[in-house]
């Protein structure tokens, strides 16, 4: 099924949408929205940011988002029910939202202390298709594409050869609004989910039955008192589902508007795909509502699309990211800048060539890598290293490229 993302008009832009009982949110233009702080997404306290980010999790130490390190001491971090959690539930490929202080920069990279951090997945739920060859899954009736940038979680045993019908995962990604596909960032397994979640854009919504579809999976929210309105075709949702079907629909216990709060901000860098697109200048990136009327296109602005994969950097005021700077940017180009760690060495094989950082299996082996300040016989346990590298084949290892000592 082709999903198609039908933009509300700017009349209809601002709307209340109410669920579960809770007078919410309202969404910004071309179909996103800002949640005025309702979990998960929002920061309760209305107050500004000096700066946000949004995107997946490119590194840790502390965590890197946007190519900006975040000091996580301080953080609150939530999960996508608004349940406060620590930093160790961050993991690389995560999509996360970061509030955080004003930047700086050392001469090391731009760093800021961030005071919140919030991240959800895009599904959560059974696995009920395999394509080996094009290397993707069905969940929960979506397709998902893995990739050379998908982060699989080390308790997939096999990487995604492990992944089988029945197989409850958690997936972490971006989604192209043309085909309603998740391009998965991060995939872990699940073992015993109390309830699924999809988070997707709205169609065949039929209010008097009480039902829409996300890609090809059935929803009834009958059961939601009182009913949600607001809900249209074309509004990035999150909903959380009974682990059962009844008479082939999912039943949905929780409905929101899928995009996260975004505080006024001097500096606010967002990495995902286009949502919803009246122009080049007039767009929402996973939700977020973006003005790049003003905005620098360093590789032009015939690639900015409904679906297209982008980078932008502005500023925020009111909901609204006003570009500075808007980037298409390839597959490719996200494999070639791959992840970065910082840290100390936890565990070490000189045989199989491997260290642990970050709780991150990183490879050594082969030839081609790039040391500073030490060389593979100066590893051990408790050297502090700056590691940049891509991911193996197998979703699970990060191949190095250059190992820095002393970071």
């Amino acid at each position: 099924m082709v999903l198609r993302s039908n933009l509300l008009p700017r009349s209809a832009a601002r709307f209340l949408f109410q669920f579960a009982g809770v007078a919410a949110l309202v969404a910004g233009c071309g179909g996103g929205g800002g949640d005025a702080g309702t979990p998960p997404f929002g920061n309760g306290s209305g107050a500004a940011a000096s700066s946000f980010a949004a995107g997946p999790i490119t590194g840790f130490g502390s965590v890197i988002l946007g190519g900006i390190r975040f000091d996580d001491n301080n953080a609150k971090v939530t999960d996508d029910d608004g349940v406060e959690t620590t930093p160790d539930a961050l993991k690389l490929g995560m999509t996360a939202e970061v509030h955080a202080g004003k930047i700086s920069d050392d001469g090391t990279g731009p760093r800021a202390e961030a005071s919140e951090i919030s991240f959800g997945s895009a599904l959560l739920g059974p696995v009920s298709a395999v394509d080996a060859t094009a290397k993707s899954l069905v969940v929960l009736g979506q397709t998902v594409l893995v990739v050379d940038t998908t982060v699989l979680d080390d308790r997939l045993v096999g990487g995604f050869a492990g992944i089988t019908v029945g197989t409850v995962l958690e997936v972490h990604g971006t989604i192209d609004a043309t085909t309603g596909a998740i391009t998965a960032t991060r995939i872990e397994p699940s073992a015993a989910a109390a309830g699924f979640k999809i988070r997707g854009i709205v169609a065949n919504l039929d209010t008097t039955a009480q039902t829409f579809s996300i890609g090809t999976a059935l929803i009834s929210y009958a059961g939601i008192t009182p009913a949600p309105s607001g809900l249209v075709n074309g509004l990035l949702v999150r909903v959380r589902l009974q682990t059962a079907q009844v008479a082939g629909a999912w039943v949905a216990t929780r409905l929101s508007p899928a995009a996260p709060h975004v505080g006024d901000a001097d500096r606010a860098e967002l990495e995902g795909t286009i949502t919803a697109f009246t122009s080049s200048t007039s767009f929402s990136v996973n939700g977020i509502p973006v003005d790049a009327s003003t905005a620098q296109f360093p590789n032009g602005s015939t690639g900015i699309v409904l679906g297209a994969h982008v980078e932008v950097e502005g500023a925020s005021s009111n909901g609204v990211v006003v570009a500075t700077k808007v980037s298409v940017e390839t597959q490719e180009e996200r494999h070639a800048a791959g992840f970065e760690l910082h840290g100390a060495i936890t565990a070490l094989d000189s045989t199989a060539q491997t260290f642990v950082l970050r709780g991150v299996t990183v490879s050594y082996a082969g030839a081609g890598i790039e040391y500073k300040n030490g060389s593979a016989a100066t590893l051990a346990v408790g050297v502090q290293l700056e590691v940049k590298g891509t991911l193996s084949a197998d979703g699970k290892t990060l191949q190095a490229t250059r190992i820095s000592f002393g970071d």
